[in-house]
């Protein structure tokens, strides 16, 4: 794991980054509160137009309707530049608690999707229920592959390109977990 201010490497059960000394409490200071968000797509940017914010939270609630543990969320906002993108996912993961103040840890099974396109990043935050399960090349590769719609301003067939590449990696993760569950492993699905 890696302090999303610093990019240093944390111990998994570390309360602070051993380098910045950033912990969750200190990006509510940096940050502030959390922005009004609906639920499964909130684009506080006006970028979408009601057709496609359809669209994209009919993929949402298809994906969290196959897997029903998941609690997805796409977020399209501008953040600060005054601070490391990564942090702003990591700050509205943990503040915006999309999955409930019950499900925490790993029992938190959150799937945050964060764009700014202002300053044309994004980010797909995972809770500690999912974390590890992909890497961050992974994750990275996802967000490539919608690179080239976003900078056309094709903002709904980027955020889409994304939502089917992590329901084809939810998909693998099931049938995987399902084997392992019929040998005697836990499936979380």
């Amino acid at each position: 794991m890696r302090c999303p201010y610093c990019q240093s490497p944390v111990m998994k059960q570390a309360t602070e980054c051993p380098v910045c000394h950033l912990t969750f409490p200190r990006t509510n200071l940096l940050v502030g509160s959390v922005p009004r968000l609906n639920p499964s797509i909130a684009d506080t940017t006006g970028h979408l137009n009601s057709k496609h914010f359809l669209k994209i939270k009919k993929r949402v609630i298809n994906i969290e309707n196959r897997f029903p543990q998941l609690v997805l969320q796409v977020v399209m906002h501008q953040f600060v530049e005054a601070h490391p993108f990564a942090m702003h996912a990591f700050w509205l993961l943990n503040a915006g608690q999309f999955a409930g103040s019950a499900h925490r840890g790993k029992d938190n099974h959150t799937l945050l999707f964060v764009i700014d396109p202002f300053r044309k990043e994004s980010a797909i935050a995972l809770g500690y229920g999912l974390e590890q399960y992909m890497k961050d090349e992974a994750l990275n590769h996802l967000l490539d592959l919608a690179a080239p719609s976003w900078k056309r301003g094709l903002w709904e067939q980027g955020i889409l390109i994304v939502l089917d590449g992590l329901d084809a990696w939810l998909e693998s993760i099931a049938v995987r977990e399902s084997a392992m569950t019929r040998t005697g492993s836990e499936d979380w699905f």
